[in-house]
């Protein structure tokens, strides 16, 4: 199995700038491929929406058909893939498309378990280190995106809004299970 099936699939739809969610599972993968694109950077990484409004189309150039548009900013999404100024990428529910380069930032974010977001149960603790008996201190809900400031072996400490603590590698989308993240 290939990257391209990183923890879950969810079928997404931004519709008024909120999303509508339907898991479909697959297996994870772990490993991180050494292949470079057209501009040396790693092949799969992962990115984020830079803007309010991106159109991933299905094809690498404008006169392609837009399949989706997101209104998330600092959604992550996954880069598989480049051709000229176009990137071909992955939502976190594993929609494929391509977006042009200027829509992407380099900025690394994160979702909550995204395959998750129909089940309450499916929250992840935000700790106060990176350590499975720190203390909690809050419950995030899935689907909620977070800046990733820094990932070490098992633990990825990110903000949310004004809140900013540990949370396990196995909740989030956005980084790959064997990735470090320097600070």
């Amino acid at each position: 199995m290939t990257l391209s099936k990183v923890i879950s699939k969810l079928i997404l739809g931004v519709v008024a700038g909120s999303f509508l969610a339907l898991p479909v599972s697959y297996m994870p993968a772990n490993a991180q491929t050494a292949a470079t694109g057209k501009t040396g950077l790693p092949i799969p990484r992962f990115v984020s929406i830079k803007s309010g409004k991106a159109n991933m189309r299905v094809g690498p150039g404008s006169k392609y058909q837009v399949a989706w548009l997101y209104k998330k900013k600092g959604l992550p999404m996954e880069i598989i893939q480049e051709f000229d100024n176009w990137r071909k990428v992955r939502d976190p529910e594993g929609n494929e498309g391509w977006m042009l380069h200027s829509l992407l930032s380099g900025k690394r974010t994160a979702v909550i378990n995204p395959w998750e977001q129909n089940n309450k149960k499916g929250m992840a603790d935000l700790k106060s280190d990176d350590n499975p008996a720190a203390s909690t201190r809050a419950k995030i809900e899935p689907g909620v995106v977070a800046n990733v400031d820094y990932c070490g072996e098992d633990f990825c400490h990110l903000t949310i809004g004004k809140h900013d603590g540990y949370v396990s590698k196995a909740h989030v989308w956005g980084v790959y299970p064997d990735e470090l993240i320097e600070e």
